[in-house]
């Protein structure tokens, strides 16, 4: 999948939550992430959160690596799943 689909495809979804594309750039530095299977047959999982939530990611069972044809098979197909560790953000008030 390139790197223009994949670009394409965040920004229809932070748009769709209310968020622009420069607020998650300026969140970048302070996230973290994890992708992979929390079992053999479960679904790709990409899990986020602050940096802050760091023990809240170490108390969660461990994910198990998923290739890159596998990550792009579940985005493809939309079967990705995502999870948010930590205390919600909340979108900018309008």
């Amino acid at each position: 999948m390139s790197d223009g689909i994949v670009h394409e495809r965040l920004t229809q979804t932070l748009t769709e939550v209310g968020l622009a594309p420069e607020a998650l750039e300026e969140l970048a530095s302070q996230l973290l992430w994890r992708i992979g299977r929390a079992s053999e047959e479960g679904p790709v999982t990409v899990r986020v959160g602050l940096a802050s939530s760091a023990e809240q990611f170490q108390a969660l069972p461990r994910l198990r690596s998923a290739t890159d044809a596998e990550i792009e098979s579940a985005v493809r197909e939309g079967s990705l799943r995502l999870e948010w560790v930590g205390p919600r953000l909340r979108a900018p008030e309008r």
